[in-house]
């Protein structure tokens, strides 16, 4: 809050002055220290500033975060109901014909169906 003015220094500048001077320099030094005081102020008004500035930021990327959270539930359990579906088709397809025996099966029957249509026009 000013310069530091050690006590032989006071004692050494207050040698030479009356009771007027002694008052004079007092006068000074407070204004000084009142200007320090102020600055002083200054900055911690910018500083309390920008702490409120960072909470609502803060307060801010807590909302974004907790939904992104909500969001990613959400879709984890849509992918777990999604893995237990294929499980059970899965499992379905095991024990019987496989997906691509019924679609070779489906091919099939489509081309035999061709031929006869095709032998029933030409006949």
């Amino acid at each position: 809050l000013g310069p530091e003015i050690k006590p032989v220094d006071a004692v050494t500048i207050t040698a030479g002055l009356d009771n007027q001077g002694v008052v004079i320099l007092q006068r000074q030094i407070m204004k000084e220290q009142d200007e320090g005081l102020e600055k002083l102020e200054e900055t911690v008004i910018s500083t309390k500033h920008v702490a409120l500035t960072v909470n609502e930021e803060l307060s801010l990327h807590a909302r974004l975060i907790d939904s992104l959270d909500d969001h990613v539930e959400f879709t984890g359990s849509r992918m777990q109901r999604a893995q237990r579906m294929l499980a059970k088709l899965n499992n379905r397809t095991k024990g019987g014909c496989s997906c691509l025996c019924l679609v070779l099966s489906v091919a099939g029957i489509v081309v035999l169906i061709l031929a006869i249509l095709v032998l029933i026009k030409y006949l």
